[in-house]
């Protein structure tokens, strides 16, 4: 069962997080001039919210799955370094948190 949820892809690239906030934003700036101008006309604010709510819902389903199209432009990671073993393996870091001062 757990295999399941293992193989659905939860990442998406940094070009593919901007184009979401895009369209994320586009829909918003979209539905609330719609619903701006259909509330202004029937002078109802209710329906105003209702339309920025429903451009709401629909940028979130458009953007927060990680759709293929957000994940076309992957990084390429350098490969990973083996550690030699001459080496000591504390970080430079550690050794100078471990030095105290009098």
């Amino acid at each position: 069962m757990l295999d399941i949820f293992k193989s659905i892809p939860t990442h998406m690239d940094y070009k593919g997080q901007k184009l979401a906030e895009q369209i994320f934003q586009g829909i918003i700036l979209i539905s609330a001039v719609i619903g701006f101008v259909y509330g202004l006309i029937i002078e109802q604010f209710g329906w105003t919210v209702y339309i920025v709510l429903a451009g709401f819902a629909i940028s979130c389903v458009l953007t927060l799955p990680p759709w293929p199209m957000y994940r076309k432009n992957p990084l390429s990671w350098q490969p990973v370094l083996p550690e030699t073993s001459g080496e000591s393996s504390q970080k430079p870091q550690e050794s100078l948190k471990k030095k105290k001062h009098k």
